[in-house]
């Protein structure tokens, strides 16, 4: 059976930042560490005046169709998965489309587009959507183009405001991919919550202790499910486990809860019954509240151990570098925590083909998935081709007032009493130009 999975990936990360430490945490009267440490974050990208969820994906996909001599006859679907968008009829991809077509001969008029919802797991559903669609032969040699793009603002004030980020990341799902494999069994973990969500608003309604509880739960679900259909999943099995980042911080948590479940009734497990005991078991306990006590207990021990920590090392922290720099991408969230892994097997200068990640995505509302992909020939070369750490370094440092400023102009229904200048010089990108006739967004490429 021919292979599917991911041939190609380009990142475009908005061209403002917000220093965490230096800026944000002066002006809200916080220690740095609550950003650095608790959250794990550093920075946040932002989009300048004249960038938003279309620039930023068709500037990707840009990037990815030239590095890889695409033409559009070359694709046959765009999807976009999104929790920004602006009209809730005609689909992000499509505006994308038009934006591209404005510097290729040809077009996209062959091509299926749409847009995916599910929160920030949507990009993980637009490429299994890609994945089945040439599995089952429709694609006519053609490839996908799965974009996950997204302006993850927060109102002024709210607990997440320090987590914003925006961004895109571009992905070629194809046959005898350069990058990963896709397997072909996923793990879901879903049901009805109302833990993060935008009943017709721009910025979340965020319960946050739930939404961590969700996030866990689910994702918990989706491990077990994964394993009902793969096998049991051993700690050697994986090089990284690249998980939804909404920041580092989360991660850390479902790391650790990852990890006891895969050590339970393991070898790894009867390592460490000498220093913190076995896991506890429910029914050595008469009523669940002790069970739960009982874990936390354990699971506080667990993660000191010289065993996690060597493993979170190795298999997590690097799949955190870029999220560190850019704050919370939503749908491109996981697929930014692929890229860092991939930059961290490279750094290793080991060969990597056949190493397999866990790869875990979430959204809220809520769901969880879990597959494996593995590491493909060629895969360097698709890696050391992105060009984000020059993106990160030529970013704009905004100044409190200028971050204000900025988050005025993103604002969907704010009402500006005076025009905000952009921040850099557009060059070869697609950039936003106003509105038409119909308010709808309008765009054009500068050379």
């Amino acid at each position: 059976m021919t292979a599917v999975g991911i041939d190609a990936i380009e990142i475009r990360t908005g061209k403002l930042k917000l220093d965490l430490p230096n800026t944000f945490a002066p002006e809200k009267g916080d220690d740095p560490a609550k950003y650095t440490k608790g959250l794990g974050l550093n920075n946040s990208s932002f989009p300048d005046v004249y960038e938003d969820i279309v620039t930023m994906g068709a500037n990707a996909a840009k990037t990815l169709m030239d590095r890889k001599g695409l033409v559009p006859e070359d694709i046959g679907r765009i999807d976009v998965a999104t929790e920004s968008a602006f009209d809730h009829s005609k689909p992000v991809s499509t505006y994308i489309a038009g934006c591209l077509e404005q510097v290729y001969d040809g077009d996209f008029t062959h091509a299926n587009k749409g847009e995916r919802k599910f929160a920030c797991v949507a990009g993980t559903q637009a490429i299994d959507d890609a994945y089945n669609w040439i599995r089952a032969g429709r694609n006519r040699g053609r490839a996908a183009l799965v974009i996950a793009t997204d302006t993850a603002l927060y109102a002024r004030g709210d607990p997440g405001e320090a987590t914003q980020g925006a961004g895109a990341v571009a992905m070629l799902i194809d046959e005898d991919p350069s990058i990963v494999e896709l397997s072909t069994h996923q793990g879901y973990g879903s049901k009805d919550e109302t833990d993060f969500l935008k009943p017709n608003q721009q910025f979340p309604s965020v319960d946050g202790k739930r939404s961590m509880q969700v996030y866990l739960a689910r994702m918990r679900e989706a491990l077990e499910d994964y394993q009902s259909v793969a096998g049991k999943v051993e700690l050697d099995d994986f090089a990284y486990a690249p998980f939804h980042t909404p920041f580092p911080g989360m991660v850390r948590k479902a790391a650790l809860l990852a990890y006891r479940h895969v050590i339970r009734d393991t070898s790894y497990e009867d390592d460490l019954a000498g220093e913190i005991g076995r896991q506890p078991r429910e029914a050595e306990y008469d009523d669940r509240e002790a069970f739960e006590e009982a874990i936390r207990e354990y699971m506080d021990e667990l993660k000191g151990t010289d065993q996690y920590q060597a493993w979170y090392a190795d298999v997590v922290e690097p799949t955190l570098g870029l999220a560190r720099e850019v704050g919370n991408w939503y749908t491109g969230s996981v697929h930014v925590a692929r890229t860092s892994a991939l930059r961290d097997l490279l750094e290793r200068d080991g060969d990597g083909v056949g190493e397999t990640l866990l790869v875990g995505s979430y959204g809220s509302g809520a769901q969880a998935e879990i597959h494996a992909e593995t590491v493909c020939e060629g895969w360097q070369a698709e890696i050391e081709a992105l060009d984000i750490d020059a993106q990160l370094a030529a970013r704009y440092d905004l100044s409190w007032e200028e971050y204000e400023d900025v988050h005025d102009v993103h604002e969907y229904d704010k009402e500006l009493d005076r025009e905000i200048e952009e921040f850099t010089a557009p060059e070869a990108e697609f950039v936003f130009t106003g509105w038409g006739r119909m308010n709808e967004r309008k765009y054009a490429y500068i050379a």
